[in-house]
C-alpha cells in the first residue's frame, strides 16, 4: 500500500503570547511543530506499516523553506520520502486555494514516484486556523471517497476501515482506496523517533516543488489572488480580571462580604 501524509508546520500554540500594543501574535522565539493532527496521521499510516512493511509513506507539505524541518521530523519518525511544496506564488493561500494546490502536487508527486497512492491521510485541522477544511476540500479536488475524525485505520482485503469518533462512542467505516481520511487524537500516543531514523533523516534530501513544476496549476486559483476568503479584521478578547477569594472566619461573614463586593461591582 502507498500512502501520502499531507503535514503542516505550525506555531505551537502553548507558546503564542499576544503583544498588548498591537493585538498581534508575537512571532519572536515561538518554536514550531509539526501540527499534532497531522502526527496522528503519520501514526496511522506507521502502524498499517508495522502490519504490512512493503507500504510505503510519503509525506508532503506546503510552506516556506523552514518547513523543511518538520518533514525532517516526519522522515526520522515514520515516513519513507518527503516533498515540500515551497513558491512565493502560493503565498497567502486560504484553505481552498491549498486544496487545489495540494491536489497539483499530488498529481506530481504520482508522476515522479511512478505510482499512485492508495490512500491519503491528513490531520482533521491545523491548531493555527482550526478550519478542518482543507481535508474535505482536497478530497473534493481529487474526486475520492472521504472518511473524518477518524482514529484509527486497518487495512483489509476489501480497502480500508477506518474506526471513526461518533458522538455516542465509536464506528466503524469501509472505504475503497483511493480515499482520503482525516484523523483527530486517539486514545494513544505517536511513537518517537529512533536515533539510527533521527541520524538519516538528517542526510535526506528533500524534494522541492515549485509552481512551475506543478503541471496544469492555474494561478488564478493558487495564492492570497486566487483565495476567496478575506480577513476584515483580527482582535484579541478582552483579558479578564484576576478573581477575589472571599475567605473570612465564618460563613456568615464570608456571605456578608461576598455581597458587599457584588453590590459595589453592580451585580445585585
Amino acid at each position: 500500500m502507498n500512502i501520502l501524509v499531507c503535514v503542516k508546520q505550525v506555531p505551537d500554540t502553548n507558546e503564542i503570547k499576544i503583544d498588548p500594543d498591537t493585538n498581534t501574535l508575537i512571532r519572536d522565539g515561538v518554536p514550531s511543530i509539526v501540527n499534532p493532527f497531522d502526527g496522528y496521521a503519520l501514526e496511522a499510516a506507521a502502524r498499517i506499516k508495522d502490519n504490512a512493511p512493503d507500504t510505503k509513506i510519503v509525506v508532503l507539505s506546503m510552506g516556506p523553506q523552514q518547513a523543511e524541518t518538520a518533514l525532517c521530523e516526519c522522515l526520522a519518525i515514520a515516513a519513507d520520502k518527503a516533498y515540500l511544496v515551497t513558491d512565493r506564488a502560493f503565498g497567502g493561500s486560504d484553505t481552498l486555494a491549498t486544496s487545489y494546490i495540494l491536489s497539483k502536487a499530488i498529481g506530481k508527486v504520482e508522476e515522479l514516484e511512478n505510482e499512485k497512492f492508495d490512500a491519503i491521510f491528513c490531520g482533521k485541522q491545523a491548531i493555527d486556523g482550526d478550519t478542518a477544511q482543507v481535508g474535505p476540500e482536497l478530497a473534493e479536488h481529487l474526486g475520492y471517497p472521504q472518511v473524518t475524525c477518524a482514529l484509527e485505520v486497518k487495512s483489509e482485503a476489501d480497502g480500508l476501515h477506518v474506526y471513526r469518533e461518533a458522538e455516542d462512542g465509536k464506528e466503524v467505516i469501509g472505504v475503497k482506496t483511493p480515499c482520503l481520511i482525516t484523523f483527530t487524537k486517539p486514545s494513544f500516543d505517536p511513537r518517537f523517533p529512533t536515533i539510527k531514523r533521527k541520524i538519516a533523516a538528517r542526510k535526506a534530501q528533500i524534494a522541492q516543488l515549485t509552481a512551475a513544476e506543478l503541471t496544469g496549476i492555474d494561478p488564478a486559483h493558487a495564492g492570497l489572488k486566487g483565495s476567496p476568503t478575506k480577513v476584515k479584521r483580527t482582535y484579541v478578547p478582552p483579558r479578564k480580571e484576576a478573581g477575589v477569594v472571599v475567605k473570612e472566619e465564618t460563613v456568615e461573614a464570608s456571605a456578608h462580604k461576598l455581597f458587599d463586593l457584588l453590590s459595589k461591582a453592580h451585580v445585585i
